[in-house]
């Protein structure tokens, strides 16, 4: 099998996407109690290659850091969870603590992956 085999094309790259947002859809806010996908706070997803790259921002530049950190890891973790994904990097912007939410979740380990 060449490397090129792993790489979503077409359809399969259509249902990795599917996957993704469905994995975004399960992720709450934990202040409000609502989706992520529902409160529009995914600007842009990016997939290449088993890399991710998520683009998110938050209810509101001063939301409590501490939910700011719980949705970005759980973003993050959730879809590394996913078969064929290997790398996934989140980007929050827009918030007071943005620079600080992004170094901590994307230097954090990664989860263990389901046999």
């Amino acid at each position: 099998m060449s490397g090129t085999d792993t790489v979503p094309k077409g359809d399969d790259l259509q249902a990795t996407r599917r996957k993704i947002f469905d994995e975004l859809t399960k992720i709450v806010d934990p202040e409000i109690g609502v989706s992520i996908m529902e409160l529009e706070l995914v600007d842009k997803v990016d997939i290449n290659s088993g890399k991710v790259a998520v683009d998110l921002h938050l209810t509101s530049p001063f939301c409590p850091a501490v939910f700011g950190f719980k949705i970005a890891q759980d973003v993050r973790d959730n879809i590394y969870k996913l078969q064929g994904i290997n790398e996934v990097k989140v980007q929050v912007s827009n918030h007071f603590m943005a620079d600080a939410i992004n170094k901590q979740v994307n230097e954090s380990k990664y989860p263990a992956k389901a046999a």
